[in-house]
């Protein structure tokens, strides 16, 4: 009845099935991010020199090349043992190159309507994996949407189609722009704005590449929330409140790509907050925390080993983050000192009634839980150091230390797809050691131009108590690393 009487408000609002795209000035995600250059791209700056007719279109182009170097990550096709950290796995090295294209061509004739569109080509070369995540081509539809209203006198607007979803920092909603297909959903947004805060209402369809063919969304699976913010009722803070609807039924498993399948049934409703100090108020100090809880129903995926399979559970559960931080703002370097903790229940008992892991829903977890993208955000604790300095202008240096325990041994280790880990010795492991192991990151950025942007990354995993005991009768376990050349030309 919840679900039915949700997705109707929603629809009655809207007019249609809703989606979101990345959050706009005003929410905290701008507001931490840094002041984008007065330019309209590389592109557009010259059209629109040549003649004012092209004020009204945007026109551009991303590239993207990223060349990757793991050993001990999981390569799926490859056999079962194939599997992260274990130590005699059949491909202990994967190293590959990924591209990404993407050309967009918007047109706004008037300050009220918006019409996108964007192309999106994803390829992978010497990748191991079989079938490759990391490929969609040849040419597929990423984005294309219409949106009218927003206008400075009209501060209601509508958006519907196929478009990018961001909110908050991505925790639970993101665009996953590292992944080299990224995440789009078929959908709409009803979005109201006033001078101190803004409110969304969405409801769609996430859209499941699949390669050499035409991406659709699961029709089996509709997610739908009201997401509001305001800078207004705390002082020095942006403050969101949300709350989200994940409706899959039984058909939703059966929809399979060479991307993978849709999410196993599940009525999941989440009520959550954000909250971020604004940038400049607290003399460098900044402040950020997200705080969650869950309920309805879910099922785990058929043949999920050693719970309960084919039924509906209870789902009870919650997730926690905060992060503190201090910026030495008087110092030519700028240098940041942060400290976090991660938090997502895990299922106590396999065989109950009730499923307690935290669900993760569509996230951008590539930023949080160690940038080797081993974790999501369940069934985990995860304490974690971040230091940063900008020793030039345009160039940065992050290292990132992360810690990660398992909240319940009586539950799996879960991927940063969602997925529990359950072949090649992995599953349900109590009597293990809950602690997973250690992360370390360090990230290199130079932007020598406002259109160039060059990257390069390492890490290293330290595998912990629970994984070594899950292998130590299997061969036993081994470290990870992970080594990473990026740049990215926006045009």
């Amino acid at each position: 009845m919840l679900k039915a009487y949700f997705s109707f408000s929603l629809l009655a609002l809207t007019g249609g099935s809703l989606i979101a795209q990345p959050s706009p000035a005003g929410t905290a995600n701008a507001a931490t991010a840094p002041a984008p250059p007065a330019t309209a791209g590389v592109f557009n700056d010259w059209l629109r020199q040549q003649h004012s007719l092209f004020n009204s279109f945007d026109l551009g182009a991303q590239f993207r090349p990223r060349y990757v170097y793991q050993t001990y990550f999981a390569v799926p096709g490859a056999g079962p043992t194939a599997v992260d950290f274990r130590a005699n796995t059949p491909e202990s090295v994967n190293d590959f190159l990924l591209l990404r294209t993407r050309v967009h061509a918007g047109y706004s004739p008037t300050d009220w309507l918006t019409i996108f569109g964007e192309g999106q080509n994803s390829s992978s070369t010497s990748d191991r994996r079989n079938p490759n995540p990391q490929s969609d081509g040849p040419f597929d539809l990423h984005q294309g949407y219409i949106q009218v209203g927003g206008a400075n006198d009209l501060p209601v607007s509508l958006k519907v189609g196929r478009q990018e979803l961001s909110y908050g920092d991505e925790r639970l909603i993101g665009t996953f722009d590292w992944d080299n297909v990224g995440r789009a959903f078929d959908a709409a947004k009803l979005r109201y704005e006033g001078d101190t805060f803004w409110v969304d209402a969405f409801s769609g369809r996430v859209v499941i590449p699949n390669d050499n063919k035409f991406d659709q969304p699961n029709w089996y699976d509709w997610f739908s929330g009201v997401y509001g913010s305001t800078r207004s009722l705390v002082p020095k803070t942006e403050l969101q409140l949300y709350f989200l609807a994940d409706n899959a039924s039984a058909s939703s498993p059966k929809v399979v790509t060479t991307y993978g399948k849709g999410n196993s049934p599940r009525d999941i409703y989440t009520v959550g907050t954000r909250f971020q100090t604004l940038p400049g108020q607290l003399s460098g100090w900044d402040l950020n925390g997200e705080f969650d809880g869950q309920f309805g129903d879910f099922e785990y995926a058929p043949g999920t080993p050693g719970v309960v399979n084919g039924r509906r559970l209870n789902q009870l559960a919650y997730a926690t983050h905060i992060e503190g931080g201090y910026t030495f703002v008087q110092t030519d370097f700028k240098p940041r000192l942060a400290l976090g903790f991660d938090f997502a229940s895990g299922d106590g008992n396999p065989k109950d009634n009730e499923h307690n892991t935290f669900v993760n829903l569509y996230p951008t977890n590539h930023k949080f839980y160690g940038a080797m993208d081993f974790l999501s955000w369940q069934n985990l604790i995860d304490p974690y150091l971040k230091v940063s300095v900008s020793p030039l202008k345009g160039f940065s240096i992050a290292l990132t230390y992360n810690a990660f325990w398992l909240a319940s041994t009586s539950d799996f280790l879960y991927q940063v797809n969602q997925a529990p880990r359950t072949t090649g010795g992995y599953g349900i492991h109590p009597q293990n050691g809950n602690f997973a192991g250690q992360e370390i990151d360090l990230i290199a950025t130079y932007q020598p131009a406002s259109f160039l942007q060059v990257q390069a990354g390492f890490g290293h995993y330290f595998t912990g108590d629970y994984v070594n005991q899950t292998f130590q009768n299997l061969g036993g376990a081994h470290d990870a690393n992970w080594v990473y050349l990026q740049a990215q030309l926006n045009f």
